[in-house]
């Protein structure tokens, strides 16, 4: 299947240097986790439209939106480099869809995730940060794109991402060749 290729339209460039607003998120993992709360180091969180269901059941022109097809691809991606993506630095990986707690669960279930996904449904997130979204069937859903975020500050933006299949090796590569900014020592001078 040919998918059409999402461009990069600006709609990200605004976001390195942002903080990552306070935002309690519910997670598969139980409870909910603070977005501002992520703790020191790098957090790869990326943001993805939604996933189909176990019948595979997609809302009608699914497949001739930009960067909206491929969810499943790129969470098998995230699971499959999970350990390598936390060796090469990441201290930790989320996902997060306008999709409600329940359906991610299902999710989780389904492809054995070993990181929570954070459901938004009302879309805080793209309010809170300008992130961008598109409407189908009805509803608002997020555009694909993945942030690093360090320290509480977004580091480097991923979009679009296409395929999204391939996604988390691309976020791997980057990882593993930026270096984390450290203090410097303060030695005895």
């Amino acid at each position: 299947m040919s998918l059409p290729v999402p461009v990069d339209d600006g709609a990200a460039d605004h976001l390195p240097g942002l903080s990552v607003p306070h935002l309690l998120l519910p997670s598969t993992s139980g409870g909910s986790v603070a977005l501002d709360g992520l703790g020191p180091g790098r957090t790869v969180l990326y943001v993805y439209p939604r996933t189909a269901g176990p019948d595979g059941v997609v809302p009608d022109g699914w497949d001739d939106i930009p960067g909206a097809r491929g969810c499943t691809p790129e969470a098998c991606g995230f699971r499959d480099h999970h350990e390598e993506l936390l060796a090469a630095g990441a201290t930790g990986v989320f996902g997060i869809s306008a999709q409600d707690t329940a359906e991610q669960w299902e999710v989780v279930e389904r492809l054995g995730l070993p990181f929570a996904l954070l459901a938004d449904p009302g879309l805080g997130l793209a309010a809170a940060m300008r992130l961008p979204t598109f409407d189908v069937a009805g509803a608002t859903l997020y555009r694909r794109l993945t942030l690093v975020v360090r320290d509480g500050v977004v580091e480097h933006v991923f979009y679009p991402v296409f395929p999204p299949g391939e996604h988390a090796q691309e976020v791997l590569a980057w990882l593993r060749a930026t270096p984390r900014i450290t203090e410097p020592s303060r030695g005895c001078g």
